[in-house]
């Protein structure tokens, strides 16, 4: 009789259906986190009876593939995108900017390590500073998500960055602003060495991942570099008849 039965359990753990609650603590999650996803449209409509909500083992898959992009320093605006050219039958490798590598590609280049605030820690960063408008602009620009009661901020660095400079006296605005420019010129140096890569790496190499992984701190140096350079440059043009204003003020009164 045991035996009889082996097939039917089978497919019962085949078909295994959760409520809300078992699949959070499967997925290692909240409800409310759960929930958000939902209503952020990165989980399909669980099935409905009565007023039960089932999912099932396509949805649990689909929040541990989340967590693991959220891991690697993925936006959930960016999951979103991926999420839905997948749906759609779009190539994902083509919307990350190198068809056949998405493997290669969507592990992130840069080691940012997200942070979780309650809406109180973040107000300790910026002081007074964080309004409806700056909040919104944030939203946009994807630094920061709303999970539940908490705010999930992309980038630890670039948190405390912001916060040093808006403790130096830059507005929070002001910041916010400079970021969307420096986005801009980021993605146009992105979208350089990826073409470089693209054009003279990829074609003559056998191991794409390793080529790319080999090039990732050549990059990096490259920016690092001109990026010094040229904040020298600026410094001597810009700052430094105002630093001999100022180093003439303070011998005439010495």
């Amino acid at each position: 009789m045991a035996k009889d039965q082996e097939p039917d359990e089978k497919a019962q753990d085949e078909a295994r259906e959760y409520r809300a609650e078992e699949l959070a603590r499967e997925a290692g999650i909240t409800v409310r986190t759960l929930r958000f996803y939902r209503e952020r449209k990165l989980l399909p409509a669980p099935r409905r009876e009565g007023r039960i909500a089932w999912y099932n083992d396509h949805h649990l898959a689909r929040l541990r593939t989340i967590t693991a992009l959220l891991d690697r320093g993925h936006t959930l605006g960016g999951i979103a995108e991926l999420i839905a050219a997948f749906e759609s039958g779009r190539d994902v490798g083509e919307l990350l900017g190198l068809e056949g590598l998405e493997s290669t590609v969507t592990v992130p280049w840069s080691e940012e390590t997200p942070v979780r605030l309650t809406p109180e820690e973040l107000a300790d960063y910026f002081t007074g500073q964080v309004t409806p408008e700056n909040l919104a602009t944030a939203l946009d620009l994807g630094y920061v998500a709303v999970d539940g009661d908490e705010i999930v901020h992309v980038s630890r660095r670039l948190l405390d960055a912001s916060s040093a400079l808006v403790g130096q006296g830059v507005p929070l605005a002001a910041v916010l602003a400079a970021a969307d420019e420096v986005r801009a010129h980021a993605d146009a140096l992105a979208e350089l060495f990826t073409r470089l890569i693209g054009s003279h790496v990829l074609p003559g190499t056998e191991d794409a991942a390793a080529a790319i992984g080999r090039l990732r701190p050549v990059s990096m140096a490259v920016v690092e570099a001109e990026l010094s350079m040229a904040m020298d440059r600026r410094i001597r043009s810009e700052l430094g008849p105002w630093l001999k204003e100022q180093t003439a003020g303070d011998t005439a009164e010495g």
